[in-house]
């Protein structure tokens, strides 16, 4: 029976990386037997300018009724000057709050050809896989009161509030801990349990997890400053980090230059598996933005966005070896030396982001011709 994916290229490069996206779709439903009906929409700012809003009700009715999403980027800044509630980013934020997609997952990997295009030393990257599990719909980002007001003497004040509950924090604990059962057995747990109480919850809630439900997985608490510290000094200590919203979103970015360029980083957003069906919503978009200063000119490196189909080929449509077979690909197509601008390095082939979707295909192509 045919899946059903929703498709949201955005802004920016969204656009281009996700032509490249589709392109490996086709093949492998003309390969591999993917059986799979897929709808476009707009999200961000090309719906703003569509429809008068980041995401419209309609738009929200295809996600809830979709297998996954992909997603590609959304932003640009002739947007910077609309309403907060109109911004391009708001669109991303409603898919992930109103499909309850709690918990994001941002692989780290290095892939051995790219060693040489991180900050750090070769020997400190090579050969590094790490899962952050960063939850996507608490803290500080959805957290009341928040908002800006005019105080009597004439200043302005901001507020945002960091806010979860017991079970926000443990059902995206329990996903870090089964990650970390089926790869290095390790989670370390990131909070600011010195200076925030949400930080003395956050930790004591991940350890009840680990107490009564993965007593045989090895559990470290780390401060949030440290952890960053941390992923730039010795990132091989890591497995699975887990961590809160807004500090997933800086410790995710800080690991994304360690595999050379945010152009590589997939994520998947997961929600609660419905105990009817087995499902659960899905969206799936690289880490990288719009990237507005590229955009249009087929430069974009469209890895991430292919890499993100990888993963919603494991984790949302069943097909774990497909999932195994695109990464195998992008990773000779590395070994290859082909490059686009951000990972570009001396003696390597400058392709573009069209030229990278062809490499992609023509190594998907060997495993069928031979």
């Amino acid at each position: 029976m045919a899946q059903n994916i929703l498709v949201l290229p955005g802004d920016g490069i969204g656009q281009e990386v996700m032509t490249e996206v589709r392109r490996v779709v086709d093949w492998f439903g003309d390969n591999r037997g993917l059986e799979v009906n897929i709808t476009e929409d707009k999200v961000g700012g090309a719906a703003y300018d569509a429809y008068g809003a980041p995401i419209t009700d309609a738009i929200m009715d295809k996600a809830f009724a979709a297998d996954c999403v992909l997603f590609g980027a959304v932003g640009g800044p002739q947007y910077d000057t609309l309403d907060f509630s109109l911004r391009p980013e708001r669109g991303l934020l409603r898919l992930r709050k109103d499909l309850e997609l709690f918990a994001n997952l941002r692989p780290a990997i290095c892939f051995d050809a790219l060693a040489e295009a991180s900050s750090l030393k070769k020997e400190l990257v090579a050969g590094l896989d790490i899962m952050i599990v960063r939850e996507l719909t608490g803290g500080v980002y959805f957290g009341e009161p928040r908002g800006i007001s005019d105080l009597p003497d004439g200043q302005r004040r901001g507020i945002n509030t960091q806010v979860y509950d017991t079970e926000e924090i443990r059902r995206v604990a329990r996903v870090a801990f089964d990650l970390a059962g089926k790869r290095g057995n390790r989670v370390h747990s990131s909070e600011k349990n010195n200076v925030m109480e949400s930080g003395i919850l956050w930790k004591e809630e991940v350890q009840w997890v680990h107490d009564n439900e993965f007593p045989d997985v090895q559990l470290d608490h780390i401060l949030a400053d440290n952890c960053g510290m941390q992923l730039v000094r010795a990132p091989k200590q890591f497995d699975v980090i887990v961590t809160d919203n807004l500090f997933g979103d800086m410790l995710s970015d800080v690991a994304a230059m360690l595999t050379g360029s945010l152009g590589m980083l997939p994520s998947a957003s997961l929600g609660a598996r419905d105990e009817a069906t087995g499902k659960s919503h899905a969206l799936y978009e690289p880490v990288h933005g719009s990237a507005p200063d590229i955009a249009g000119q087929n430069k974009a490196n469209p890895l991430a966005c292919i890499l993100s189909f990888a993963m919603a080929l494991r984790y949302s449509l069943d097909r774990g070896g497909d999932a195994d077979l695109l990464e195998a690909a992008v990773d000779r197509v590395l070994g290859a030396g082909t490059r686009t601008g951000d990972i570009m390095s001396e003696g390597s082939t400058l392709v573009s982001c069209t030229g990278m979707g062809d490499a992609v295909l023509a190594e998907l192509n060997k495993t069928i011709s031979g």
